[in-house]
């Protein structure tokens, strides 16, 4: 059984946001200790992994307890779960599609400045760099 701060270490979640997963009723089998602490069990750290992940990619709170009590139902349900799936999965795949495109600026902005330092040149990007030639001009 593993306490609140080791699921939060393990998971690398905030104990936070556990307490808050709790209180909506992501995990509906953690039990509590003589002193009413959360007590995790392995099966329940399943429960987070897929909390964890849905949150990951913006899957409203509504939206997972709807999958977690689905799961709770039985394979009744399964065709229902595997649309909540597939709905996240394309919403991750459009996210990875847009950091994609962040990273590839980086990578091109990662080279741009590596030139400047090289070749030890002014970044005529840089706006500032731009309002200070224009004003040369003028």
């Amino acid at each position: 059984m593993y306490t609140i701060k080791e699921v939060a270490e393990k998971m690398d979640i905030s104990e936070h946001t556990l307490r808050f997963w709790a209180k909506s009723g992501f995990f509906p089998f953690i039990t509590r200790d003589k002193n009413n602490i959360r007590q995790f069990s392995e099966k329940d750290l399943d429960w987070v992994k897929i909390v964890k992940c849905l949150r990951s990619v913006g899957t409203e709170n509504k939206a997972i307890k709807r999958y977690i009590d689905l799961c709770i139902i039985g394979d009744s349900t399964i065709k229902e779960r595997y649309k909540i799936i597939l709905d996240t999965k394309k919403k991750a795949l459009l996210q990875m599609e847009e950091l994609q495109k962040q990273l590839s600026l980086l990578d091109f902005k990662e080279k741009f400045y590596e030139n400047l330092i090289e070749n030890n040149l002014k970044d005529t990007w840089n706006p500032m760099n731009k309002q200070e030639s224009e004003e040369a001009v003028i």
